[in-house]
């Protein structure tokens, strides 16, 4: 099913703080910027091995500046911070978007665990 995932909307909230993306009968979801920012898929975030990946902190309160299609498949997310590396299939949103809670909860405690936190900048 993941591969017959297509949005039927997309839209970037007013205040640039969170992104709504419908997929019909599949769901309709708002994930917030800043667990967009910190779960990006792109390999400044993910690494190319699990041992690579990074926990980013300061991003409590990133905003999406830009949303760009990537051929019929993705979109590309610009944050203010800077960060514009991410390809989101939508495979992915739809995962993001279903299980933003627990995502959010395990991004807190890995926070917590390295010492970091949703205001001051970092990663580890």
């Amino acid at each position: 099913m993941a591969q017959d995932i297509w949005p039927t909307e997309i839209r970037l909230s007013p205040d640039k703080r969170m992104l709504k993306i419908a997929f019909g009968e599949a769901g309709a979801y708002e994930i917030d910027a800043e667990l967009l920012r910190v779960q990006s898929p792109s390999a400044e975030v993910r690494g190319h091995t699990e041992a690579e990946r990074k926990t980013v902190g300061g991003k409590r309160n990133v905003l999406i500046v830009g949303v760009e299609p990537v051929g019929n498949y993705a979109i590309r997310l610009r944050f203010d911070d800077g960060h514009d590396t991410g390809i989101y299939a939508w495979a992915y949103l739809h995962d993001l978007g279903a299980n933003r809670a627990a995502r959010f909860k395990a991004y807190l405690a890995e926070l917590s665990a390295k010492g970091l936190d949703r205001d001051l900048p970092g990663q580890k």
